[in-house]
């Protein structure tokens, strides 16, 4: 059996107020998580929609099956990945996790 996990953020400006959401398909039932912030980003959003929906589903051994409309997400998880961590998870400048989630 496999999780189907859909994910979206967005904000108003960017940066600007923002929120996040994630509907998790998992043996026939639905779970929603959501939030937001005052000040932050589109990406910023749509990383945190994705890392939450993962969070939860840490303990689960099913494939998961994300689905994104975000570029950046999907280029994050497919592509850059890899590079990330040859670099110790850190891009030129700063520490990955930084730029994104506390920036």
């Amino acid at each position: 059996m496999s999780i189907k996990v859909y994910t979206d953020g967005a904000c108003r400006g960017n940066p600007g107020p923002g929120g996040w959401g994630v509907l998790i398909l998992l043996n026939n039932e639905e779970k929603e998580l959501f939030d937001g912030l005052k000040d932050t980003t589109n990406n910023q959003m749509e990383l945190k929609a994705a890392i939450e929906a993962l969070k939860h589903l840490k303990d689960h051994n099913e494939e998961i099956h994300l689905f994104t409309d975000s570029n950046y997400v999907r280029q994050g998880i497919t592509e850059w990945i890899n590079k990330w961590k040859i670099n110790n998870w850190r891009t030129a400048s700063k520490n990955l996790w930084q730029i994104e989630i506390m920036d």
